[in-house]
């Protein structure tokens, strides 16, 4: 092993460290072990950051030669290192402090429904961002700097304009689409013991390829996935038992994001391609853009497919005899598929989940360029639900309370999941063009083909490609909506009977 791979994997060690206090935190932690967990997070964060600007690791980086992996490793260490040099170490430490205690206080505010318990850490952490991104650096606007940290290369620029032709395509059809009959979905909030979700759930994620002899399923405040390299790659889910598709399909979504991590080749691990340097954080996936567009893939292309549930509702109904016995396949996929505005983001349609998602980059843009204070953001979300979704907000918990990712300071993450859907599409078309046989091998439960492509073009590689350089080699272009647009407009053309009303968008051009 080489000095530079030698000092990645002890740096990815430290990294793989924090993301099991992480896990630890947001699953069993008991509540009195907040403050010494913040210290506790905020030491190894700085271990970490005192690792990757040792002049010896700079240097061991400088003296990688030899083939393309090797040289791109050493290459995006120089680029962290560089940007990190940027980064006051009062800044690392305090933002690793407070996010700690962040996250337990959004938890209790959330639980309470009282915005007032958060508020006063969410302005720190709007501050200590807003610090973040002057150092970093920007040209236009600061939430560039932040952009550019979770999907490289993006910028409040080149987002508006996508988000602006995403909204009026998704306006439009939800018009449409409101226009005609809803199917029934009452027996959706039927009693779902919690223990039956489970196991269903967990077989489900396990037939997608989802490998629990290197992962494994807990519950939290908030569905996630971690990964402490490619051999422990665990997710949560949240039970509801009064709603059956929460746990199922945030199950099936986090799956996707392990089948991600799990998926990286095993010479990628403890190395500078499974960590985010600049982020210390340990992951595989080459932005959070593509990650979510894995995730995405799996819980919506396959998982609220008709082909997935032709096959897997009959044991659906097994396991919940009484709950469903009313109910018909074809009835079910419809229900999971129905589109109606709703307050919950992680509980949305495919269509308005990315109204969900511009309402919340509006909203963080103007909170780090100062356009608008913590203590209006209450009312500036519940105007915008109004607006958007024409819902009225009864409670902040179920508003602007219900996502942990401001707690975590994650400020520039949101634009990815709507990138990730775009993505998600152009990839599912490649698929589809590569694997003449995929639709057979679908219907008829065999998920291993489409895993395997995957994995061949996008899983191995980790870090190894940006994110732009991944689409071209496997798609053939740059993001581009018009895959995502076209699947929308067909799917729901489908299931509402909208006839002669399905558009063609012809791909952008790059």
């Amino acid at each position: 092993m080489t000095e530079f791979k030698r000092r990645s994997a002890e740096l990815n060690d430290l990294l793989c460290v924090l993301n099991v206090l992480t896990w630890d935190a947001r699953t069993q932690m008991p509540a009195g072990g907040t403050a010494a967990r913040a210290h506790q997070m905020a030491t190894i964060s700085g271990v970490a950051r005192e690792r990757l600007l040792d002049p010896a690791f700079e240097q061991a980086a400088q003296q990688v030669t030899g083939n393309e992996v090797d040289t791109r490793a050493a290459q995006q260490a120089l680029e962290a290192v560089a940007a990190m040099r940027r980064v006051p170490a009062t800044l690392t430490h305090d933002l690793a402090l407070l996010k700690s205690e962040s996250q337990v206080l959004w938890a209790q505010a959330r639980s309470t429904g009282k915005f007032a318990t958060f508020a006063p850490a969410l302005e720190r952490m709007v501050d200590l961002n807003r610090q973040l991104a002057d150092a970093l650096g920007y040209e236009d606007h600061p939430y560039d700097a932040l952009l550019n940290t979770y999907e490289p290369g993006l910028t409040v620029a080149t987002l508006l304009p996508l988000f602006g032709r995403l909204r009026a395509h998704h306006v439009e059809l939800l018009q449409a689409i409101q226009d005609q009959p809803q199917p029934r979905s009452d027996f959706l909030t039927r009693q779902y013991p919690a223990p039956q979700q489970k196991e269903f759930s967990l077989a489900m994620a396990q037939l997608f390829g989802y490998d629990t002899e290197r992962g494994r399923l807990d519950e939290s405040a908030h569905p996630f996935e971690i990964s402490f390299t490619r051999q422990d790659v665990r997710i949560t889910t949240r039970f509801q038992e009064h709603f059956l598709p929460a746990a199922l399909f945030g199950t099936l979504h986090e799956a996707g994001h392990a089948m991600y991590e799990q998926g990286v080749h095993p010479d990628l691990s403890r190395s500078v391609l499974t960590s985010d340097l600049l982020g210390l954080y340990a992951v595989a996936g080459a932005s959070y853009g593509t990650h979510e567009s894995q995730s995405r893939l799996w819980e919506n292309r396959i998982g609220r497919s008709r082909g997935f549930w032709n096959l897997q509702y009959p044991l659906l109904q097994a396991t919940f005899p009484e709950q469903l016995a009313d109910v018909g396949v074809a009835e079910f996929h419809r229900a999971v598929n129905r589109v109606q505005p709703s307050l919950i983001r992680v509980e949305a349609d495919e269509l308005t989940y990315d109204l969900h998602i511009m309402l919340r980059v509006d909203l963080e843009r103007a909170l780090i360029g100062g356009e608008l204070s913590v203590q209006d953001l209450p009312e500036a979300w519940n105007s915008r639900i109004q607006s958007d979704l024409g819902l009225t907000v009864p409670s902040d918990s179920q508003g602007v309370l219900q996502d942990i990712h401001w707690s975590s300071g994650m400020f520039g993450s949101f634009p990815t999941y709507t990138i990730g859907n775009v993505m998600a599409s152009q990839f599912y078309q490649a698929a589809e063009q590569a694997l003449p046989e995929l639709a057979a091998h679908l219907s008829a439960g065999d998920y291993a083909p489409l895993r395997q492509w995957l994995t061949e073009q996008i899983y191995q590689y980790g870090r190894t490609f940006t994110p732009h350089e991944l689409l071209v080699r496997t798609t053939g272009s740059g993001l581009d909506p018009a895959p995502y647009l076209q699947y929308l407009t067909d799917k729901y053309s489908d299931l509402y009977g909208l006839k002669g009303e399905t558009t063609s968008f012809p791909a952008a051009s790059h």
